[in-house]
């Protein structure tokens, strides 16, 4: 399959590049600065399975492209999503699949009304990764998981055809029969992490040993379950143990990537993660009668969100009128 990676940052690098070094067909959909940062040093990955160096890896330019692919992976921010789009918009032919890598589900949607749906996949992957100042990725964890499937379970050729093309490449890709409830559950564990941790400024471990904050992780946490079950989507017992036992543990390091941006002063996915539970939420029948610590968590991020926008607006150079 003719693979494009939509980007080559932390996720897009990583998992496009163990590709490419598979000898799998992958191109990177770049804009031109990163084009000259791969052609000039290459595409490097620093990894606990071993450091990559790929010399002047494939890349293409949106407006560049004149021909479709079979498979495009995409791993934007759900900020830059409609410019996502945009930039694949001619890459796609009648049988392109898209196979999205973004938390949450409201991209699902976006996905579908601009390409539809019978092109766009369910997928997740589990892996912290970074961009280094020199823009070298790097591999934070041992986890490097790419999980993929048909939205309505079903084991089709297509998607075992994905499946050959992104199987023993360096990380570990599953083809999966419940997709959709498998990003359901991821979900409820982002937003209870992202929550948490974003509110009280702090790890797991510090939270949770904290006088009531394993009361508040529990509290966010089974609002973001109750979301999941009304939705048609209950989290299975199994992933509820581990989730909570992972969301809890005693010295945990574990911190949100949103909580990361925040301290960075970098753009959130607010809406996307936190805010699109809380509109399910409130058009389904997780209603409650106690303060929401969900709302409490969003109202939170938006006023960084705004207070971003206002320091960012001061600091423009004005115009001489």
């Amino acid at each position: 399959m003719r693979v494009l990676v939509v980007g080559a940052g932390a996720l897009g690098g990583y998992f496009g590049g163990r590709l490419l070094q598979a000898g799998r067909d992958v191109t990177f959909l770049v804009r031109s600065r990163r084009a000259g940062e791969l052609a000039a040093g290459g595409l490097n990955i620093k990894s606990p399975h071993g450091d990559l160096t790929l010399h002047r890896p494939p890349t293409i330019l949106a407006e560049d492209i004149r021909e479709t692919f079979d498979l495009i992976l995409l791993s934007c921010k759900a900020y830059d999503l409609h410019g996502a789009m945009e930039s694949i918009a001619a890459a796609v032919g009648p049988e392109t699949l898209i196979l999205p890598l973004l938390n949450g589900m409201s991209h699902l949607d976006a996905l579908d009304e601009r390409f539809g749906r019978p092109h766009v996949l369910g997928g997740q992957c589990v892996i912290a990764a970074t961009l280094d100042p020199a823009h070298s990725i790097v591999h934070l964890n041992d986890r490097h998981t790419l999980a993929f499937g048909e939205r309505d379970g079903a084991l089709s050729d297509r998607v075992r055809a994905v499946a050959d093309t992104l199987g023993h490449a360096g990380f570990d890709a599953r083809l999966s029969d419940r997709i959709i409830p498998e990003m359901w559950e991821k979900w409820v564990f982002l937003a209870t992490l992202a929550s948490a941790t974003c509110l009280m400024r702090a790890p797991l471990g510090d939270i949770s040993s904290s006088p009531g904050g394993g009361d508040l992780i529990r509290g966010i946490f089974a609002e973001c379950r109750a979301v999941a079950e009304t939705a048609g989507y209950p989290p299975s017992a199994a992933f509820l143990d581990q989730a909570l036992a992972a969301l809890t543990a005693a010295g945990s390091p574990l911190t949100a990537s949103m909580l990361r941006d925040i301290e960075g002063g970098a753009p959130i996915e607010a809406d996307h993660i936190v805010g699109d539970l809380l509109r399910r939420r409130s058009t389904g029948h997780a209603e409650r009668s106690e303060p929401s610590l969900l709302a409490l968590a969003f109202t939170h991020l938006k006023s960084y969100e705004a207070r971003r926008s206002r320091t960012q607006s001061a600091a423009r150079p004005r115009e001489n009128l």
